[in-house]
C-alpha cells in the first residue's frame, strides 16, 4: 500500500506535494483557504490511518521572510524576550527562540495560530538558555545549514518504514546479541534483529579499559554496518554513546534517536573526548565533522511520544531519571508481538534535579535492565543522609583551611551536587567558600537551562521565576590554566571537576596538586569504574605516578580519601527491587546487564526468588531469543 497516494486521493486537488518526515508524514498545501481550514479533514485521516499528519502551506504561498519576522514581533508580547527567529524555507517552518515561550504560544497555542493565519509559515518554539550554551547554537546551525539534506534524509527514513510488510508472516523472532556491556559496566551496545530489522541499542566505550576492552564488538558476522536500520541512545553518558561518531566515520548514515538534550550533550562529550586524547598525545577515534553526521541524522523525541522506526518497530522513550533527557527505550515489536524494555541507566528515587523513573508502560513481556548497584551490599542510605554527609566532609575539610575535590560526571552528578552546595550555602548550613566549576560541567548546566521540561518540578519552577540555581554567584567557572593555578594557589575551597573516575579531564590535574597535603581531601560521589585511577585511590592506593611538566614524577597521596553512597544517578539495590516489585504489566522475562559480575548474579538471584520469574545474565557476545 502507498500510504500517501492513499491520504492525497481523500483530499484531491489540495495536496502539491506528500513527504514524509521520518514516520510523519507532511501535505504540503498551495491553497490558502485549505491550509487554514482544511485541519478537520487532516484529524479525520489521522483517526483513520493512525500516523501523525501535519499540513504545511507550500513555500511559494508563504509570506517573504522580512515581513514575517515583522509580524511575529508585532504578535509576540515584548515579555516574551525573543532572541532569534530562524527560517527553515525548504520545510515552510519558522522557529522562534525566546526567553519565555510560553508567551510566544498564547493561550492554547493562540498567538501561534495567529502567526500562522498570518504568514502561512508553520511556526516552532525553543526556550534561549538563561546560560549561553555554544554546543547548543553549534548544532541548531548544523541542522539549518544542511535542511535540505535532512529534508530528504527524512524522507527516505520514512519510505523505508512504510514500505510493505506484512505482520501475519509466519516466520517472526526477536533477538538480542549483547557487544558490550553484559557482567560489566562500560562499552554498552545491543543488536537487536527482527527478520525486518536489525537496530542498535547504544553505542558506547569502557573509559577506564585499554586496547579491544574498550570498545563493543562490531567485528561479527551479525554486525554489518550498511544493514543496521537505527541507533537508539538511551542517554548521553559516554559508555552508551561514545563510540556514535566512530560509527558515523565508519560509514553509517542512517537515523540516530534520543531525546532533544542527549543530542546536545553527546555532542559536546564527544567534541570534549577528542580534546582529552590530543592531551593525552593519542590520536583521537574521531573527528568533529564525524559529529556533525550525528547531529545531521539525529531524530529527536520527547517522552512518551510513540514513532515507527522501522516497518516492524514502534519506539517511545519514557523518563529514566538518571541524567538529562535520559531514556528508558520501550519498543514494541511486529505490531504487539514482543514488547521489550530497554532501561538503560535509571535512578528509581526523587533525585533534585530529576523525577524518578517511570514504572507504568503499555504493554511489556521482557525487561532488559542495569545493575550497577545490584548486590545485597549495594542497599543506598536515605538521600537525606547521603546529603549530609557530604556537608559534614565540606565543612571539615574547608574548618581545616583544606581544599575539596569532588570529580564529577558532567552530566548530572554535577548538576545534582551543585543543587544540594546552592541550597546549603543559601541556607547558612554550609560556610560560604569558592565553589569552583571546571571541565564540560558549565556547557552542561547551560544545556539544562535550555530544557528545562525534563528537569523535576522543583528545578523547573527556579528557572521560570528567574531563581535559576545553576548562574547563583556561588559558583566561578574555571576556564583557563591561569584561572586553575590560582584556585590551586588560593586558600580553602570547593572543585567540582571532570572526569568523576579521574580518568583523563580537570580532576586530574587539582587531585595531582591537591594529593600531597593532608589537610585536603577527595569525595568520590559518583561509580569508580574497574582499572580507573579513582576506584585505585577509592581502595587506598597511596602513591602513583603523574606526568608534571613533561616528566614522569611520584605523586604521594596523602588526601583524605571519602566515598558518599547514597548520591549516586543510579537505582540501588532496593530501588532497583522496588521498581520491579512496582512495574507494569509484570515482564515474564527480566536480562540483567550493566553491572560486575557478582552484582548481575545478585540482583538476577533475588528478581528471580521474589517475582518468580526468567532471569538471564548474559555474557558478552550471547545471544538470546526473546520469542
Amino acid at each position: 500500500m502507498d500510504i500517501l497516494k492513499n491520504i492525497t486521493e481523500k483530499i484531491p486537488g489540495k495536496v502539491s506535494e506528500a513527504i514524509f518526515e521520518g514516520a510523519n508524514i507532511v501535505l504540503y498545501t498551495d491553497n490558502e483557504k485549505f491550509f487554514k481550514e482544511g485541519e478537520p479533514k487532516i484529524k479525520e485521516i489521522v483517526n483513520e490511518i493512525k500516523k501523525r499528519v501535519e499540513l504545511r502551506a507550500d513555500p511559494k504561498i508563504l509570506l517573504d521572510q522580512e515581513k514575517t519576522d515583522a509580524e511575529i514581533r508585532k504578535i509576540v508580547p515584548e515579555e516574551a524576550e525573543i532572541t532569534n527567529i530562524i527560517f527553515d524555507p525548504q520545510r515552510s517552518i519558522v522557529i522562534i527562540e525566546a526567553k519565555k515561550p510560553g508567551l510566544v504560544i498564547g493561550k492554547q497555542g493562540s498567538i501561534l495560530e495567529e502567526i500562522k493565519k498570518t504568514s502561512l509559515w508553520t511556526p516552532q518554539v525553543q526556550r534561549s538558555p538563561a546560560i549561553k550554551s555554544q554546543i547548543t547554537e553549534n548544532i541548531r546551525e548544523v541542522l539549518y545549514a544542511n535542511n535540505n539534506y535532512r529534508r530528504r534524509f527524512l524522507n527516505s527514513i520514512g519510505k523505508k518504514i512504510y514500505k510493505e510488510w506484512s505482520p501475519e508472516k509466519v516466520d517472526e523472532w526477536v533477538r538480542v546479541t549483547f557487544l558490550g556491556g553484559a557482567r560489566q559496566v562500560g562499552r554498552s551496545s545491543i543488536l537487536l534483529q527482527t527478520p525486518n530489522s536489525k537496530i542498535l541499542l547504544d553505542c558506547g566505550i569502557d573509559v577506564a579499559s585499554h586496547g579491544q576492552d574498550k570498545f563493543p564488538y562490531f567485528n561479527i558476522p551479525e554486525f554489518d554496518i550498511n544493514q543496521i536500520d537505527a541507533v537508539i541512545i538511551s542517554h548521553a553518558h559516554l559508555d552508551h554513546v561514545g563510540l556514535l561518531p566512530y560509527l558515523y566515520k565508519m560509514g553509517y548514515k542512517g537515523p540516530v534517536y534520543m531525546t532533544h538534550p542527549t543530542r546536545d550533550i553527546a555532542a559536546l562529550l564527544a567534541l570534549d573526548f577528542i580534546g582529552v586524547s590530543y592531551k593525552q598525545a593519542v590520536q583521537p577515534l574521531f573527528s568533529s565533522s564525524d559529529i556533525k553526521e550525528i547531529v545531521k541524522h539525529s531524530i529527536c523525541l520527547n517522552y512518551n511520544e510513540v514513532t515507527d522506526i522501522t516497518p516492524d518497530v514502534r519506539l517511545t522513550f519514557y523518563n529514566a531519571g538518571h541524567a538529562l533527557g535520559s531514556s528508558m527505550v520501550h519498543l514494541n515489536i511486529g505490531n504487539g508481538l514482543h514488547n521489550l524494555l530497554y532501561t538503560g541507566d535509571f535512578k528509581y528515587g526523587k533525585s533534585r534535579l530529576l523525577d524518578p523513573a517511570v514504572t507504568s508502560f503499555p504493554r511489556l513481556e521482557t525487561v532488559i535492565t542495569e545493575s550497577t548497584y545490584g548486590s545485597k551490599a549495594d542497599t543506598l542510605p536515605p538521600r537525606s543522609h547521603s546529603e549530609e554527609e557530604l556537608l559534614t566532609l565540606v565543612s571539615k575539610t574547608i574548618e581545616r583551611g583544606g581544599k575539596v575535590l569532588i570529580p564529577e560526571l558532567g552530566l548530572g552528578r554535577a548538576q545534582e551536587t551543585m543543587l544540594i552546595l546552592e541550597d546549603a550555602i543559601r541556607r547558612g548550613r554550609l560556610k560560604r567558600v569558592p565553589v569552583y566549576i571546571d571541565g564540560m560541567i558549565w556547557d552542561i548546566n547551560a544545556i539544562h537551562t535550555a530544557y528545562p521540561d525534563f528537569l523535576s518540578g522543583r528545578v523547573r519552577s527556579q528557572i521560570f521565576q528567574d531563581k535559576n540555581p545553576f548562574v547563583s554567584e556561588i559558583f566561578s567557572r574555571v576556564g583557563s590554566s591561569q584561572e586553575r593555578k590560582k584556585v590551586i594557589e588560593g586558600g580553602p575551597c570547593i572543585v567540582l571537576a571532570t572526569s568523576g573516575m579521574l580518568v583523563g579531564g580537570a580532576s586530574v590535574e587539582y587531585f595531582r596538586e591537591f594529593a600531597g597535603n593532608k589537610n585536603n581531601s577527595i569525595i568520590f560521589v559518583c561509580y569508580q569504574g574497574v582499572g580507573s585511577l579513582g576506584r585505585q585511590v577509592q581502595e587506598g592506593l597511596k602513591e602513583t605516578k603523574m606526568i608534571v611538566d613533561g616528566k614522569e614524577e611520584t605523586i604521594k597521596i596523602n588526601l583524605e580519601v571519602n566515598t558518599v553512597l547514597g548520591l549516586t544517578a543510579h537505582a540501588g539495590r532496593n530501588e532497583l527491587i522496588s521498581f520491579f516489585n512496582r512495574i507494569t504489566p509484570k515482564p515474564k522475562r527480566i536480562i540483567v546487564e550493566h553491572g560486575e559480575v557478582s552484582k548481575s548474579l545478585d540482583l538476577a538471584s533475588s528478581l528471580y526468588k521474589l517475582n518468580r520469574v526468567e532471569t538471564n545474565i548474559p555474557r558478552t557476545l550471547e545471544t538470546l531469543r526473546l520469542r
